[in-house]
């Protein structure tokens, strides 16, 4: 299988959108078309797509950085190309997205409903990492 991966264009959205659901990566709280145009073409910020040859995107990861630690957000594969590679790819373009910038420490985080993903992630050398996430909503949300 040929995989073309690159930035995101404006036209993507619906696509990219749907495939994250397809891939229950949407929770109620955060609009995924949302986060898609504010992570398009950012400043610290891309949506990386994976377009098979006819053009359809089949994969994404969305990265960015805060000028240390990069993050990838939103890995999806389309599920009927699941574990022949392609979320490997799209990994591994993120990480050179964030190594182009001078960034050497790329960091993920892993919804508790989510969990068998850790392996794929650990085969690609990532690992569990020993910190306490804290968050706090600032607009009023209980």
């Amino acid at each position: 299988m040929t995989l073309t991966i690159g930035p995101a264009a404006e036209a993507d959205e619906r696509a990219v959108v749907y495939l994250w659901r397809a891939c229950g990566l949407t929770v109620p709280y955060n609009d995924p078309a949302t986060d898609f145009r504010f992570a398009r073409g950012g400043a610290s910020s891309e949506v990386l797509v994976a377009r098979l040859e006819c053009g359809r995107v089949c994969a994404t990861a969305m990265v960015g950085h805060d000028g240390h630690r990069g993050w990838l957000y939103y890995v999806a594969v389309d599920p009927m190309l699941q574990r022949q590679g392609v979320g490997a790819e799209i990994v591994g373009a993120a990480e050179a997205w964030l190594k182009a910038r001078g960034v050497v420490k790329a960091q993920l985080l892993v919804r508790e409903t989510n969990t068998a993903v850790v392996a794929f992630y650990e085969k690609l050398g990532f690992e569990v990492a020993p910190r306490v996430v804290m968050a706090k909503w600032i607009d009023g949300r209980d």
